[in-house]
């Protein structure tokens, strides 16, 4: 989402791209089916990466979503790319893996890799201020902030804001990150003796809570966007650690765009994104998360007044549509200086 859907504008733009995955598809299904890469697909995924970026030279710039060679010597990784100027985008808090990693070697080695790599790029593009400002702490020569954003042409505008008598609470996310939804069990647990509702889970896999009918669906870039708009409120939850401060609130722009009201962690860019009273509320404990989500389920009128406002936010702000062509002509400066 932070790089192919912009793809087809960067095609009529002039712009060629040569897309180059450092995991294929069939090895990232293994990653969520059995919780880690088999030792064949790391072998394979990065010769195969090493090989493409000895070959970079062909290109006029190289866009690198987080970093090529994860847990290489950040140097290598610049000598590699010494022929090509090259973009780097960050939509986490990658640099956390290595400085604030449980192993004191860890973050003596490499706990400045991701700056090193930083100063080296022509540019950085950064999903949040939070990530914006790490990257200008390590000297880089040129931040933008891009935050990850949806094509409205997917997401249609809700119109039925109906009173249902067991409306639907949708999170949606994959199997990592599950666990931020799981803590919310007792709340969940609470609100739903005094306000019947559905559990909507996409993408986390089969869950239980209990005390809460859970639905769960499996995620498909076809139909998320679908299977939002048929629920009446989005959730976001976050716990409040450097990790989570790099999130991109992601969640929060597609239950937005959806026309959903939506209940939030105050963390990271859930604070810029989402607006408290104006497109949804923010929930910091239990009983907030309680009461904030009560108070939606109980009042259709009140979805539909913020639900439109979230929407009208995303089509100002967080579209593609809106950063296309801000991209377009960052990528093509860069690649022509």
């Amino acid at each position: 989402m932070r790089f192919f859907q912009f793809l087809p504008m960067l095609a009529t733009s002039s712009v060629e791209c040569v897309v180059c995955p450092l995991f294929d598809d069939a090895s990232l299904l293994r990653k969520y089916q059995h919780g880690g890469y088999g030792l064949m697909d790391l072998l394979t995924a990065y010769w195969q990466r090493v090989s493409a970026l000895m070959r970079v030279d062909q290109f006029d710039l190289v866009w690198i979503e987080k970093e090529a060679l994860p847990w290489f010597p950040a140097w290598f990784e610049r000598w590699l790319l010494r022929l090509v100027p090259y973009v780097l985008d960050y939509d986490d808090a990658i640099f956390h893996n290595y400085d604030l990693h449980p192993y004191a070697w860890v973050r003596c080695v490499y706990g400045r890799r991701i700056d090193r790599l930083i100063k080296g790029a022509r540019f950085v593009v950064a999903g949040n201020r939070y990530l914006a400002d790490r990257a200008i702490a390590s000297d880089g020569r040129s931040v933008e902030v891009i935050p990850t954003v949806v094509d409205l042409a997917r997401y249609p505008i809700k119109l039925a804001y109906s009173e249902a008598k067991k409306p639907r609470v949708v999170w949606i996310g994959s199997p990592s990150t599950v666990q931020y939804l799981l803590e919310l069990a007792e709340p969940l647990s609470v609100l739903s003796k005094r306000q019947p509702f559905t559990l909507r889970v996409i993408g986390g896999g089969a869950i239980t809570m209990p005390g809460v009918d859970v639905e769960s669906l499996p995620w498909s870039a076809d139909t998320e966007a679908a299977v939002i708009a048929e629920c009446d409120v989005g959730i976001m939850p976050l716990r409040d650690t450097p990790w989570e401060q790099g999130k991109c609130a992601y969640k929060l722009i597609q239950y937005m765009a959806c026309g959903l009201p939506t209940v939030a962690s105050p963390i990271g860019a859930n604070r810029d994104v989402g607006i408290a009273g104006e497109t949804g509320f923010f929930a910091d404990t239990a009983y907030a998360w309680v009461e904030k989500m009560e108070l939606l389920l109980s009042d259709a009128a009140l979805r539909q007044r913020l639900g439109r406002a979230g929407r009208a936010r995303v089509e100002a702000e967080y579209c593609l549509q809106q950063t296309a062509p801000r991209l377009v002509r960052l990528l093509t400066e860069a690649g022509v200086q």
